[in-house]
């Protein structure tokens, strides 16, 4: 037998062909909370190749309770059977020591694994954007949702902070029901669809409500924003709270660099309600990215349009943006009424995933030219 020893980081060389392609396959396997290779999280302990072709690997897990275990294990097995010359699989699951999980945390927040907000790091990439309505009921979750899966399938790193704290509904929507994964002071967020996600509904039990003053709201956002790793995104969502109360100011204060989405519907007295809430921007020193009008139509069996809730709300909330903020703001896309949107929600489904492409309307960035993927210029 022929043991070799990888950690990760400081792995010893693979004495053989065969060891070389089965260091090179676990390179392959990606930490399904962190969304990077295990081998260079430090999480390969040890491997062993017999000369039969049977390997045995030893992988540490932050915790002992990872929800995920099963997956790691399922992903180990799966990438080293498709290696030609191995005959068999056995994975050993170990638990990483303190002094590993302290030394992950460094690498991955920095020196000293320093708590702070790394989106306002001068040297961060991420667009920050913040959802936001003058009202409930206009489809701003949906939105959201939608977007962030979007931009996710389109090969970007994205997050949701799910700052609604009264009316959390991003983990139905997206079909969430795994806990967040906490590795001493680090929170690992859930991930569905390619984004990493974090709600105070996945901190609750049941439909509980949270009764929560300004100053307990504002610390809720704050861990969020601090103790939640996200690692290096494009693009994170904030949905929040209809209105301009205590969310909307703090995230004005945590993420001054926040750029304020509006959504709406067509309907006079929505826009009259969601300027507003852009109108904050004024008073924050934030910039207003666009408007979103959401249940723009109803697209009839005769291909005819049936206009619920009027039209033109969308249009001209953005030219009284503009004319407010004093710099355009376009209407960045109009979303027709669907059923498939309720059926996806309900599922837990974002209809950018469960509808036939031809149907998704979700290019409202891309062709407008303004896509948050940031690190493409």
């Amino acid at each position: 037998m022929n043991p070799t020893q990888d950690n990760g980081l400081q792995g010893s060389s693979p004495a053989t062909a065969l060891e070389q392609a089965v260091h090179t396959a676990l390179a392959t396997v990606i930490d399904p909370e962190l969304r990077r290779p295990i081998t260079e999280l430090g999480m390969v302990d040890a491997v062993e190749v017999s000369d039969g072709g049977r390997v045995r690997i030893a992988v540490l897990l932050t915790i002992a309770g990872c929800p995920l275990r099963g997956t790691i294990t399922a992903d180990c097995e799966a990438a080293l059977a498709a290696v030609p010359g191995v005959t068999g699989v056995d994975v050993e699951l170990k638990v990483m020591t303190q002094e590993q999980r302290d030394a992950l945390k460094e690498q991955l927040r920095g020196p000293g694994g320093q708590r702070g907000i790394p989106f306002n790091d001068p040297g961060s990439l991420t667009k920050v954007y913040a959802v936001a309505s003058g009202k409930g009921g206009v489809g701003k979750s949906s939105v959201t949702v939608n977007l962030a899966c979007a931009l996710a399938a389109q090969g970007l790193r994205v997050g949701i902070v799910d700052a609604d704290v009264y009316g959390f509904s991003v983990p139905a929507l997206m079909g969430i029901t795994q806990a967040p994964t906490r590795v001493d002071d680090m929170i690992l967020p859930p991930v569905a669809y390619g984004v990493k996600v974090i709600s105070i509904g996945m901190f609750v039990t049941g439909n509980q409500p949270v009764a929560w003053r300004g100053p307990m709201l504002h610390r809720a956002l704050e861990q969020f924003l601090t103790d939640v790793y996200f690692g290096d995104l494009d693009a994170l969502f904030l949905d929040l709270p209809p209105g301009t109360g205590d969310i909307a100011i703090s995230v004005a204060q945590l993420l001054p660099k926040a750029q304020i989405l509006v959504v709406t519907t067509p309907q006079a007295a929505a826009a009259d309600v969601a300027e507003r809430a852009g109108a904050i921007a004024t008073q924050t020193g934030q910039s207003v990215a666009g408007v979103v009008e959401n249940m723009s139509y109803l697209e009839m069996p005769d291909g005819g349009r049936m206009e619920l809730f009027g039209s033109g709300g969308g249009a001209v909330l953005a030219e009284r943006l503009s004319a407010t903020v004093g710099t355009d703001v376009p209407l960045l896309g109009q979303i027709p009424l669907d059923i498939l949107l309720r059926e996806g929600g309900d599922a837990g489904v974002p209809w950018c995933w469960g509808v036939p492409r031809r149907r998704r309307p979700w290019r409202c960035w891309t062709s407008q030219g303004s896509s948050p993927r940031s690190r493409a210029g």
